[in-house]
This record gives structure tokens, C-alpha cells and sequence, in this order.
């Protein structure tokens, strides 16, 4: 029973320590990042990575009807 009862509470913590991961809002895309970073570096007078360049297009993938 000891054994159980452990294990269900180990289950029970890392589904919860799970659940808390990520960030919450929507998701930058590499390009908005990379926009984003040099923003930043802008803004200390840091030096400015390479500007980014801009996607082509959105090409859709087979599995974004599921989502």
C-alpha cells in the first residue's frame, strides 16, 4: 500500500510540475524573434545581429486540419 500510495503521489507532482511549463500568449515565429532581438540590441546600443529576412510564405503542412 506505501508503495502505491507513493508512486500515485509521484505521478500526481509531475503531472502538475508538467502542466506548469511554457509560457503563456502566442508563440513567436524565428522571424519575429530574430526581429524582436534586434529591437533589443537597438535599445542598449548593442551590437545589431543580421537583419532577418522575411518568410516567403506560409506553406500549410498536411497535419493543420487536426489543429
Amino acid at each position: 500500500m506505501n508503495t502505491r500510495a507513493t508512486l500515485i503521489l509521484l505521478m500526481l507532482s509531475l503531472t502538475v510540475s508538467l502542466a506548469a511549463c511554457g509560457r503563456k500568449g502566442a508563440l513567436d515565429t524565428p522571424y519575429e524573434a530574430a526581429v524582436e532581438a534586434r529591437e533589443e540590441a537597438r535599445d542598449n546600443d548593442e551590437p545589431l545581429p543580421p537583419e532577418p529576412q522575411r518568410p516567403n510564405r506560409d506553406r500549410p503542412f498536411f497535419l493543420d486540419p487536426l489543429i
